[in-house]
């Protein structure tokens, strides 16, 4: 028989990650048992972050296999994004992509013509990686 706090556990990255994002609409909706598989429900607000949470359970097992997951995106493919004072295209590149070197796919989705110049308040949309 399974064991829920040991799946938990084992998938604490996944769920740390979704939690991460908790100020831009991602929330856990259920963790249980399906069978010997951890049952984990969850919605986050893109495709964007989708690919986030992704990246963490393949980073964890890459096979998932005991893992049943309802991932439900319930907005646009892209994350909306205020710029905040302190922010670079680099390290809003490395929250949604978990890589700084992105940063130009965020500049160019924008038509930011130089990434050294974002303006603190600015709305941008974060695309998903293709």
């Amino acid at each position: 028989m399974a064991d829920l706090e040991q799946l938990k556990q084992k998938y604490s990255p996944v769920i740390a990650t979704i939690n991460s994002f908790a100020e831009f609409g991602a929330r856990i909706d259920g963790i249980d048992l399906a069978g010997a598989q951890l049952h984990l429900k969850a919605t986050v607000p893109s495709q964007v972050i989708a690919n986030r949470v992704w990246d963490a359970i393949k980073q964890v097992d890459p096979t998932y296999s005991d893992l049943k997951h309802e991932i439900v995106t319930v907005g646009p493919p892209g994350q909306p994004y205020t710029i905040q004072s302190g922010d670079s295209l680099s390290k809003i590149s490395k929250l949604f992509y978990g890589t700084p070197n992105k940063y130009n796919e965020i500049a160019q989705a924008n038509g930011i013509a130089n990434p050294d110049r974002i303006q603190a308040g600015a709305q941008i949309n974060v695309p998903p990686l293709g």
